[in-house]
């Protein structure tokens, strides 16, 4: 049997398991939340849920990877008690990867195809109206071909560097795209804060002011904060528990979890620090939402000195951030198949680069020729249901489950993970968390997750939400059949 690989450096670790957190709900969806939700009084109770939230299941996740040294497709039948149901999570863990990069490699691809727009000029010298704006998004969207041409560029380049292996490929180039990440972000950052008129937007986001948390309700503020937490480290859906499987014991789990926290917190900071400055000074709605990207920013390059070179380096800096993750996500995905079936590397890269670019196409043609199609009522499109099942489903549930396994006395076990994420140097997690990570933590992810459901549904009416709050329910019920159940082996059976 093949020894594991394992990543050539510490530093290799960090940038690879921070490339795969680091994605566009720092750099896109952080921004517009933060706009929308009062600026620095949302950064601070965000920071906190980061700290209370993220820090503690992402350690449980890269404990369970490290300590069965296997994907999540074969980790917990490596760490359970025989007769258990904790393994029949992994088909869930291994849909929710598949899940993610049917829509992510496609967003992927729109950050590549504006780095090029905007490079050749597109977005330069005309300040654009609200309709020339959209009709430049549609232009993009409306159009197949173009869709389908940019995902599979994404798609093919990031399985490329995974058919090198996980240091020559993997680890190099998300070591580059990492600095590049950087570097842009700082350059940017530093470009917006000098604009004129841009002190206003620094205020904005720097200086706590109670007042507008009041305005939009402190409930609102608080629970966006806490989702924005919890999702932002892509949790739950073993994409951090390979790397943990390819970590070595030198170095605790806790401590390296703190510097790929602190590293993905920087770049959803700095990216505030590009956006909203910018924002107000030209004059645009910092709450514009999910649009920000595609629609605000582009016209804020059109006004901007050097706009064109500015415009380039974001989208470069933009899909540095997808990419990153991508590959990080696609890295998972080639280790199921090594891990379930022993393929080698090369085949499981050709067979997943075929499958990933066919499961791409529903959320592609979801633009354009399916447009009719809505599958979670008016306005929606197949993107948003495959976001649904993986943002609001798979990473809060699944997130539930590694807790639930690292604490409980019939899964892994206090003990056992403790061992675990505290072997090596530096920090230790602290075992006074044991009460709060067992029963505290739970109930928040728990009421996040119906949280979620009740927000996206509500306003629809009961026709809409009843239904899905029994379709939440019943997938909360599941979750407690994989905790509590026992699952007959035929060596059992007399």
């Amino acid at each position: 049997m093949k020894s594991r690989e394992k990543f050539g450096s510490r530093l290799g670790f960090i940038l690879v398991s921070a490339g795969c957190a680091i994605g566009l709900g720092n750099v896109w969806k952080f921004p517009y939340m933060c706009g929308q939700y009062g600026g620095a009084a949302f950064i601070l109770i965000y920071l906190v849920f980061l700290a209370i939230l993220g820090f503690p299941i992402m350690v449980c996740e890269f404990s369970v990877g490290r300590g069965s040294q296997k994907s999540c497709a074969k980790a917990f039948t490596e760490l359970e008690p025989k007769g258990s149901n904790w393994h029949k999570y992994s088909y869930l863990g291994m849909a929710g990867n598949y899940l993610l990069m049917m829509f992510y490699t496609a967003v992927a691809g729109w950050m590549i195809y504006y780095c090029y727009r905007c490079a050749t000029g597109e977005f330069t010298n005309t300040v654009l109206t609200t309709t020339q704006v959209d009709s430049k998004y549609t232009e993009m969207t409306g159009s197949a071909p173009t869709m389908i041409l940019w995902t599979v560029v994404a798609i093919v380049v990031s399985f490329i560097v995974c058919s090198f292996g996980l240091q020559k490929g993997v680890e190099r180039v998300s070591k580059v795209m990492m600095t590049c990440l950087l570097v842009l972000i700082v350059a940017l950052a530093i470009n917006s804060i000098l604009l004129p008129g841009s002190g206003e937007g620094i205020k904005f986001y720097l200086i706590p002011d109670i007042d507008k948390m009041i305005e939009r309700g402190i409930g609102n503020v608080i629970f966006a904060a806490m989702s924005q937490a919890f999702f932002t480290l892509s949790i739950g859906i073993g994409s951090m528990a390979i790397f943990g499987s390819y970590m070595d014991k030198k170095r605790s789990i806790a401590g390296e979890t703190v510097s790929i926290t602190i590293l993905d917190t920087f770049v959803a900071l700095m990216s505030g620090l590009i956006i909203i400055p910018a924002c107000f000074a030209f004059n645009i709605p910092q709450n514009a939402g999910p649009s920000l990207i595609f629609k605000t920013l582009p016209n804020i390059f059109t006004q901007m000195d050097g706009g064109r070179v500015w415009g380039t380096l974001f989208f470069l800096f933009l899909s540095c951030a997808a990419l990153t993750t991508v590959v990080a996500v696609f890295e998972n995905i080639i280790s199921f198949a090594m891990d379930l079936w022993n393929w080698e590397r090369k085949k499981a890269v050709i067979v997943n680069l075929v499958s990933i670019i066919v499961l791409s196409m529903p959320c592609i043609l979801g633009f354009n020729i399916l447009s009719n199609v809505h599958p979670l009522g008016p306005g929606t499109n197949i993107m948003d249901l495959e976001d649904f099942l993986v943002s609001n489903n798979l990473l809060p549930l699944g997130s539930l489950v590694y807790i639930l396994f690292c604490t409980r006395k019939n899964g892994w076990g206090w003990d056992n993970f403790m061992a675990e994420a505290n072997s090596g140097k530096g920090m230790k997690f602290p075992s006074l968390l044991r009460g709060y990570v067992s029963y505290v933590l739970p109930i928040i992810i728990i009421v996040i997750y119906l949280k979620g459901y009740y927000d996206m549904f509500s306003p629809k009416g009961l026709a809409y939400l009843v239904p899905w709050m029994i379709v939440a329910v019943a997938l909360l019920g599941m979750i407690g059949w994989f905790v509590f159940g026992k699952s007959k082996k035929k060596e059992d059976v007399k």
